[in-house]
């Protein structure tokens, strides 16, 4: 096939490798995979037992002999050789070639090291793609999924909250023209929660509780119909188990601190953001993606405080591994907005 399109070689695959869940996407399939970023680790022989839904089953009731470690961090490797055999086993899930590499796309927050990118590609190199691998800024492949029309000379604004980070771009001319990257998302608005029943209510949570609190009680705005639930722990005082009953209201006070921090590096970005362009923003709106957005009230949240119009993209929890997937699709988009690094 000499002289061929080098990306009809074998399979093209587009990853999200981000702090809470990795997906990876499949040219001419869509979204093949989606399983969380944590990883079982045997502390006696200090062998990978299980990755992604199977090790999260286990969070917060393994055995000594067990250790559960997510590799990822703020976005970036946190753990190499965890990371790496997490990614392996992921690609083979989605690999059915033995023999042939595929082409990888990977998408990283936009203001990674050189380093932090190597490491990514190491990563993705060691569990099998094919060199060189091709790094997108997750802004840049947000926007691509959410539909923004990137190539226009008028400015788009992207809000990308996912676990670890929050990536804010104004993206014109098929470039970014201003970005924010803050290591702040999910997160720390799950762990805002943790502190705040220990604080408010002598009572310790788990972070599959807060995460599920985050979401049925959870709002960055407030709700029109207020709501309540019963949440079970683990008093701090006795160490007996009990429960406590909690509003919406209350949650909101809990995790306010982290969604302002979020607001914060919109501000940031905007305030860099050339004159012409921010009139473009403020006319146009922002989008939001990432599985930040899908917190109550985000929407209305960011409107309040900025004063630009925003609104929640279509299947946010995708838009960054739909992007990076969509440029498989097209070699000169890849070429054009890809980092291909120093192979």
């Amino acid at each position: 096939m000499a002289g061929g399109n080098p990306l009809s070689i074998g399979r093209e695959i587009a990853v999200d490798l981000g702090t809470a869940n990795t997906l990876i996407y499949v040219r001419g399939q869509g979204l093949v995979l989606n399983e969380p970023s944590i990883v079982a680790v045997d502390t006696q022989s200090g062998q990978v037992v299980y990755v992604g839904h199977e090790a999260k089953r286990m969070r917060g009731r393994v055995p000594k002999s067990i250790r559960l470690v997510r590799p990822l961090k703020d976005g970036v490797i946190a753990d190499f050789p965890l990371c790496e055999e997490m990614f392996k086993r992921f690609l083979q899930r989605v690999s059915t070639s033995r023999w042939t590499k595929p082409t990888v796309v990977v998408a990283v927050p936009s203001e990674v090291t050189g380093i932090e990118r190597r490491a990514v590609q190491d990563a993705a190199e060691y569990a099998g793609a094919r060199r060189p691998v091709h790094i997108i800024e997750e802004a840049m492949a947000a926007a691509i999924g959410a539909g923004l029309p990137i190539y226009e000379p008028s400015a788009n604004m992207i809000v990308d909250i996912g676990g670890g980070t929050t990536e804010v771009a104004v993206i014109s001319l098929g470039g970014i023209v201003t970005a924010s990257s803050v290591r702040i998302g999910g997160d720390e608005v799950s762990n805002a929660v943790i502190l705040g029943f220990k604080r408010n209510f002598d009572l310790d949570i788990g972070e599959n509780t807060a995460e599920e609190v985050k979401i049925q009680l959870g709002s960055a705005w407030p709700l029109k119909h207020e709501i309540a639930g019963d949440v079970g722990g683990r008093d701090s005082k006795t160490g007996l188990p009990r429960s406590a009953g909690v509003t919406s209201q209350e949650v909101r006070e809990m995790i306010d601190a982290a969604v302002f921090k979020i607001i914060d590096a919109i501000k940031m970005t905007l305030e860099r953001t050339p004159p012409e362009l921010a009139a473009d923003v403020i006319s146009r709106g922002l989008v939001l993606a990432g599985g930040g957005a899908l917190l109550a009230g985000m929407a209305e949240r960011v409107t309040h405080e900025i004063g630009i119009q925003a609104v929640v993209a279509d299947e946010p929890l995708f838009c960054v591994v739909n992007g990076a997937g969509m440029t498989l699709d097209n070699i000169d988009l890849l070429r054009g907005i890809a980092i291909q690094g120093d192979n």
